[in-house]
């Protein structure tokens, strides 16, 4: 259900000025005013492009979805999937709240998130391109470039810091052409209010993910709490509701079709710039070798996990992902196999390059720009099966964990400053979230099944990219590792080690660099060991992106010059900074003789209700519609569900508002449509679709269902039934 709409403008830039394409900065609204007000917006497109108004400022980012103020209280509203992690992490066997849902009846009772949960609030976006730049065109050394501009911006955040309370990084816009340094309000403790039952809120589950028709209440609550003083603070049964400076107004008639909508979020990656091998490479590689390496960790946990139902549930956020991902990449080959990318994409370069031949002095190393990123791409290309599965073994539990222990007792030995991006002084808060909640995410026997499966898929690599330190680690010396030397020495690592343990684990989190490299645990003996090759390997792509910050800005120089050309403005690709996309509620025709409306109603949920998951509606929510209790949340007698429109979205917008013309909450993003995965990359203005769940649906299973009715008040909607 995590958005993820991948694609590249078929004509032009990409950033052709179309109501259904681009990803806009803020600051760049009233550039296009004209076109939003063709569309149908009645807020000035200038109010829009300053955070400090409604309704930018109540716009809020998770760090991995986006999320919206509804109440003075601090409420905040965001998609199920994107509290998912939430919900899992206060549920266990006996008390699960992803099944059951869960609603906080007083203030009291709502349950603390994640230790790593954040609410960020937008509060002001800089252009420091020039201190960044400044010296460096002619720095022509990749690493040495990496390492200038890591410094300049490590500065520009230490100094956006300094009073405490925010979280500011650098964000690289065109592929380093700008950059802009982005400060937000950093609300450390956030609490779950609401989330509807499983049933409602991932109704179709992952067979309806990416789907049209869709019938899915994918929106929960979350609730922003601040020290007395108003400012952001650790957790504490002292802190109190944060009071947002504005919050949506809910719109609760909904819309209709043709209506102009608009999304503010915080989008995560696009690819709408790359070039035409790098479209080859994610259908040739890239997506298939992800897609196989999917489907056998998805395999490992259900086979690990299923007559264990306390460690299916610690896996539950883990095989959503999974599954999200896994369609995405499978939606993506089937989106190209319907055009011809890689063809499309030679056939712009050309034109490009033929425009910068005949206007020298527009983008005069463009053609050099282009040949240097070739080059540059190539030579990654040589090690890529090996980054591949050393980030996926990264990111398993224990793993990460030992690494994440021996990493920052290295890093604190060296001044703020120069220490790794990720583990310096205002990490550190995170690391420890992330090591504290393991037990919730974590079991021993499913970990070491999937790093026995990742380290043999290591082990089938070439010579060229196999890696001395793991090679010695497996084998135990200089002999040569094989499947039989990785069992015994997994087998000795996870009977030996005790960082499954959280007092233990916590422990070292402080304990210093030598007492962790003369510890006898093996988990951590094996970061030890691991990290000269890490180091290697974190020395490779900071070169890589060294010399892609030089040569990159110079090909998009090109394709931005053209379009000023001819008066277009240019959007950039996605990268987490805050966007807005307009467009209309429309339905689409994904082939011949299919053509899909824009809404679903109530009646499509008894329609597709089996009592078996994920097609198992809730009793209540069934007797509800048989006893069509709908109140003015119908529409002719029906309740809208799910919508369509053709706003430009992707992973990041998950939990989005949709806004209506005058800025009022009428919807949330949750998902994009299979047709279109493909728009990341190429984008299709006649397929491309945004789902959302219609604020109607929403409020009715607040009111008709869960009795939320305290929130409903909260947001100033008046309930409909009984308590």
């Amino acid at each position: 259900m995590k958005l993820r709409v991948l694609v590249l403008a078929l004509a032009g830039l990409g950033g052709a000025a179309q109501a259904d394409e681009g990803m806009w900065q803020p600051h760049q609204l009233p550039a296009i005013a004209k076109q939003l007000e063709a569309a149908g917006i009645e807020v000035d497109p200038k109010q829009l492009s300053e955070l400090t108004r409604y309704p930018m400022n109540a716009i809020v980012g998770l760090g991995f979805c986006t999320a919206s103020f509804v109440s003075p209280m601090g409420l905040v509203v965001t998609n199920h999937h994107c509290a998912y992690g939430t919900i899992q992490f206060n549920s266990t066997a006996e008390k699960n709240l992803l099944k059951d849902g869960f609603l906080a009846q007083t203030l009291g009772e709502e349950k603390r998130g994640e230790p790593t949960l954040r609410v960020f609030v937008t509060e002001s976006i800089t252009e420091v391109t020039d201190s960044i730049r400044k010296d460096l065109d002619q720095t022509t050394d990749g690493r040495a470039r990496f390492d200038a501009i890591d410094q300049r911006q490590k500065q520009l955040v230490a100094d956006c810091e300094a009073g405490g309370g925010y979280r500011c990084d650098v964000y690289v816009f065109n592929g380093g052409s700008q950059y802009f340094l982005i400060k937000q309000m950093e609300i450390r403790d956030v609490r779950l209010v609401y989330a509807p039952a499983e049933a409602i809120g991932k109704f179709g589950g992952d067979i309806d993910n990416w789907m049209w028709p869709r019938h899915t209440g994918d929106f929960a609550y979350y609730r922003a709490y601040v020290g007395p003083d108003g400012k952001p603070a650790d957790f504490s049964e002292n802190n109190v509701p944060y009071r947002p400076k504005s919050y949506l107004r809910v719109e609760a008639e909904g819309v209709d079709a043709g209506d102009f909508v608009m999304v503010a979020g915080y989008p995560g990656r696009t690819n709408r710039y790359r070039l035409a091998e790098e479209v080859r490479d994610a259908i040739e590689w890239s997506y298939p070798s992800l897609i196989a390496r999917y489907r056998k960790l998805l395999a490992l946990i259900d086979e690990h996990t299923k007559e264990r139902p306390d460690a299916a549930v610690k896996y539950a956020a883990s095989v959503a992902s999974f599954n999200n991902g896994l369609k995405n990449f499978e939606g993506n080959l089937d989106g190209f196999k319907r055009i011809d990318a890689v063809g499309i994409k030679q056939a712009e370069e050309a034109r490009i390059l033929a425009w910068a031949k005949a206007n020298p002095d527009k983008a005069p190393q463009s053609a050099a720009g282009y040949e240097a990123v070739r080059r540059n791409l190539a030579e990654q290309r040589s090690r890529r099966d090996r980054d591949q599965i050393m980030q996926l073994l990264a990111g398993t539990g224990l793993n990460a964990a030992a690494r994440d222990l021996y990493r920052i007792n290295v890093e604190r030995e060296k001044p703020d400053a120069e220490r790794e991006f990720g583990f310096q002084q205002r990490d550190e808060v995170r690391i420890e979230g992330r090591l504290r909640q393991l037990d919730r995410r974590w079991d021993p026997v499913v970990d070491r099944a999937l790093v026995e499966y990742l380290m043999q898929s290591y082990l089938q690599l070439p010579a060229e990219q196999r890696i001395a330190e793991l090679d010695r680690w497996i084998a135990g010396g200089d002999a040569q590792p094989d499947a039989a030397a990785l069992k015994a020495r997994l087998d000795a690592l996870y009977a030996g080690t005790e960082l499954g343990n959280a007092d233990k684990r916590m422990a070292w989190f402080k304990a210093g660099r030598a007492a962790i490299e003369t510890s006898k645990d093996p988990a951590l003996q094996f970061a030890v060991a691991m990290l000269p090759a890490q180091l290697r390997i974190e020395n490779q792509v900071k070169t890589y992106n060294g010399l892609d910050s030089l040569y990159r800005p110079q090909w998009l120089a090109a394709r931005m010059a053209e379009a000023k050309s001819q008066g277009r403005e240019v959007y950039p690709d996605a990268n987490n900074s805050l966007r807005v996309t307009f467009g209309n509620v429309v339905g689409y025709s994904p082939k011949d003789g299919v053509d899909y409306r824009p809404f679903t109603y109530l009646e499509g949920i008894v329609e597709k209700h089996t009592g078996v998951d994920p097609f198992d509606a809730t009793e209540r929510q069934l007797s509800a519609i048989r006893e069509q209790r709908f109140g003015s949340y119908a529409v002719d007698g029906k309740v809208p569900v799910n919508f369509l429109s053709n706003l430009d979205i992707t992973g990041g917008n998950s939990g989005s508002p949709i806004l209506n013309g005058r800025g009022e909450l009428i919807g949330l993003a949750f998902d994009g449509n299979y047709e279109a995965i493909s728009s990341g990359w190429l984008f299709n203005n006649e397929v491309t679709r945004c789902i959302g769940v219609d604020v109607r649906y929403m409020l009715w299973v607040m009111d008709a269902v869960d009795n939320a009715h305290h929130l409903l008040e909260e947001m100033g909607v008046k309930p409909q039934f009984e308590r």
